[in-house]
């Protein structure tokens, strides 16, 4: 049988194409069969939420995700087929995102009725920190942290915005910058409020308003690590060192290319009540 080049450069085509979306099938349904196996394991519904800063391989084009409207929506459907009486475990790692879907996702997981678990494999900063806050109980390893949630406004902290319009003459800064500062001063105020609201199941009003002061304030800079010990000091419920082996197999294999790939992810099925 004779075969001739162009045969040859459609068979290498295929190859190059139908191999990457096999590789991403197999890796997707590892994926599911860990969130599965942890869910067996822990009797909950598990719902992973984890961010890669990543390359696209080809092209070398780094990619940023981070939280947005789309994940919010994914993770408030996943609790709505999550009976009541069932606990919710939230595998998170991100480097943040949008305030509006961190704190929807926020806010659906504090009114979920069983026990909800946070898992931070890595790291879950400003948005993350803030999703964080609604759990039960934050499980971290021993090497991973939160940060602040000070609101950013376009490259800038809300705070410091704050600070360099007290720090002249009225007449001195431009109108920009006075509406900027509005701006700044309500979404302090905004995120301190609901910061305090996820911690006062957890503390006292004094101690939820100074600590929601605290991490909103920008008393430190935006990516500032909050240490498990840290969060101990501060009140928080928190486990340094007791991270399931499941959920850095998971994180293992999330490295590749973004394309195809969602990146909130559990079974897509409606569970029942749980019985004796």
């Amino acid at each position: 049988m004779n075969i001739s080049i162009t045969d040859i450069l459609w068979i290498v085509f295929l190859l190059f194409t139908v191999t990457p979306m096999l590789q991403q099938r197999s890796i997707a349904t590892r994926r599911l069969s860990l969130l599965r196996k942890i869910e067996q394991q822990r009797q909950s519904r598990v719902i992973s939420l984890i961010h890669r800063q990543e390359a696209i391989s080809l092209l070398g084009i780094p990619l940023s995700r981070y939280i947005n409207v789309e994940d919010s929506e994914h993770i408030l459907r996943a609790i709505r087929l999550t009976p009541d009486d069932m606990p919710l475990d939230l595998i998170l790692h991100t480097p943040g995102g949008l305030v509006l879907a961190s704190e929807q996702i926020a806010r659906a997981l504090q009114q979920h009725p069983a026990k909800i678990t946070v898992f931070v494999p890595h790291y879950a900063m400003s948005g993350g920190t803030m999703i964080a806050l609604a759990a039960d109980e934050i499980v971290l390893d021993p090497n991973a942290v939160l940060g602040p949630v000070d609101p950013q406004l376009g490259q800038y902290p809300a705070a410091s915005i704050l600070k360099a319009v007290q720090q002249k003459s009225i007449n001195r800064v431009d109108d920009n910058t006075l509406i900027l500062a509005d701006m700044a001063e309500k979404a302090l105020r905004q995120v301190q409020e609901f910061v305090k609201s996820l911690l006062l199941d957890k503390l006292s009003e004094e101690k939820a308003d100074a600590l929601a002061r605290t991490l909103s304030e920008g008393r430190w800079t935006h990516d500032y690590p909050i240490t498990c010990e840290k969060l101990r000091e501060m009140g928080l419920p928190t486990i340094c060192n007791e991270m399931p082996l499941e959920v850095y197999e998971l994180m293992e294999l999330y490295p590749q290319p973004a394309q195809q790939r969602p990146s909130v992810q559990y079974i897509p099925l409606p569970y029942s009540k749980r019985t004796p």
